[in-house]
């Protein structure tokens, strides 16, 4: 069986990171969502309210040929994925800012975990200008965050803005 994981705080999940999921779940027979506790970036959803989220939207998404699951994790990303017995490492780009970073992150966990490989998919030009960090500014400033995020999460960022 072939597992993947793909990390990240998914504060909030976003179109994009629903799209990483839906093309990542066809390369493997289970994929982990692994929702990084990320205490040190303060993040606006709790850790449970960012898993219902991520399990409520995947649930819609899924191939029914992979099976995906929602996890936690904290600390290393290479010893969890070690943990898990994960053998692909999934990551989405969507500038060549993303791909700087992402380029010493894999340069750095091959260093870790050599048998660990990791796979980049590139942003839907649909989403490639959306990140997590933006659609909280929108949503704080009571714009539209429809266009970036599912219907639930985008009313999840009006309760918690008190929109």
């Amino acid at each position: 069986m072939r597992r993947g994981l793909y990390p990240g705080t998914f504060d909030p999940l976003t179109l994009g990171h629903l799209d990483i999921i839906r093309r990542a779940t066809r390369m493997v027979d289970e994929l982990i969502v692994g929702v990084a506790i990320s205490a040190g970036k303060s993040p606006l959803f709790s850790l449970e309210e960012r898993c219902q989220l991520a399990e409520e939207e995947i649930a819609v998404i899924a191939d029914p040929s992979c099976k995906v699951l929602v996890q936690t994790f904290d600390g290393l990303l290479v010893h969890y994925a070690r943990e898990i017995d994960a053998q692909l490492l999934v990551r989405g780009l969507r500038a060549v800012s993303d791909f700087e970073y992402e380029f010493q992150m894999v340069g750095m966990n091959s260093q870790l975990a050599p048998d660990l490989e990791t796979v980049f998919l590139m942003s839907d030009i649909r989403y490639q200008p959306i990140a997590s960090r933006l659609v909280k500014e929108i949503a704080r400033l009571g714009g539209d965050v429809t266009a970036f995020v599912s219907p639930k999460v985008a009313e999840a960022l009006e309760a918690k803005f008190a929109i």
